[in-house]
């Protein structure tokens, strides 16, 4: 006994199709906004203000750069994901209030230099 019949393609309405497409690729890309929203968020502890970046002549140096608006002392360090190497953290650094520094860190040469650049708390 057959429970399923086929329809071939010219039978379903284009606009159909059309519909079921258009509402898969919302979902899609509906997924990675939130979570990028949620890496941006997380991306630098609540006092701090900081800079990331690459070093300007070396592809495979990161750094941080904060300074604590808070009331109360403040930690942090650079964390860079490092492609096909090892991710790596940089120095932690304590912040008085008012007070600015910097965490630096270095992906082995093996990989394909700094893929992202995070503040962690």
């Amino acid at each position: 006994m057959r429970l399923f019949m086929p329809m071939p393609m010219g039978s379903v309405p284009r606009a159909v199709l059309r519909g079921a497409v258009v509402a898969g690729a919302t979902a899609a890309l509906a997924v990675p906004a939130t979570t990028a929203t949620a890496v941006t968020l997380m991306a630098t502890p609540p006092g701090l203000s900081c800079e990331t970046g690459k070093h300007e002549i070396d592809d495979y140096t990161g750094y941080a750069l904060c300074r604590n608006n808070g009331t109360t002392a403040q930690t942090f360090w650079v964390h860079l994901v490092c492609g096909w190497s090892p991710d790596v953290d940089g120095e932690h650094v304590t912040l008085t209030p008012g007070r600015s520094g910097q965490s630096t860190a270095h992906c082995t040469g093996l990989g394909t230099g700094i893929g992202e650049i995070s503040v962690q708390p």
